[in-house]
């Protein structure tokens, strides 16, 4: 008898997650880490990413808190999205490609998601959908024909 493939492998969707999963724990960030995992149609990962500061600055200058004007976070991180978007290599096209996850991205990553072409962002959590920037995300990514999908499969647990 012929011996079968095992059946209890894990599917794209959660493979893919998995990654930005993995890639959110890069992040020195310690109030949120977020990965993403850029993917395409033939299931080749393109590129990742996570949130943290721009290469060649020193982290340790500079705030990691909700503190204000120059003393927030918000003015220095560069976003998962952004940094899978900006992380590709040799040239690769992301037109049409599909982008995980783990935070749904801000109205800025949104802007980045459409300049390049990608057509489907599946996000693992929404926790900050009451927020305006969210909403004007939403906003442009459906206008643009991006799919959004939330990702509802098994979560991989990974530890650090």
């Amino acid at each position: 008898m012929e011996e079968k493939h095992r059946t209890d492998y894990i599917k794209w969707d959660q493979y893919f997650m998995g990654i930005a999963q993995l890639s959110a724990l890069r992040s020195k960030d310690p109030a949120t880490q977020v990965g993403a995992c850029i993917v395409d149609s033939d299931h080749k990962v393109v590129s990742i990413g996570y949130n943290g500061m721009p290469r060649g600055v020193d982290d340790d200058k500079l705030p990691w808190g909700h503190g204000e004007g120059l003393r927030s976070k918000y003015l220095y991180v560069c976003h998962a999205e952004f940094n899978a978007i900006l992380n590709t290599r040799d040239g690769a096209h992301l037109s049409g490609c599909s982008l995980y996850v783990t935070l749904f991205p801000c109205n800025e990553c949104a802007k980045a998601i459409i300049q390049v072409g990608i057509k489907e962002v599946v996000y693992l959590s929404d926790k900050h959908s009451d927020d305006v920037s969210y909403e004007a995300s939403k906003n442009l990514l459906a206008m643009a024909g991006v799919v959004l999908r939330e990702y509802t499969g098994p979560i991989v647990t990974i530890s650090a």
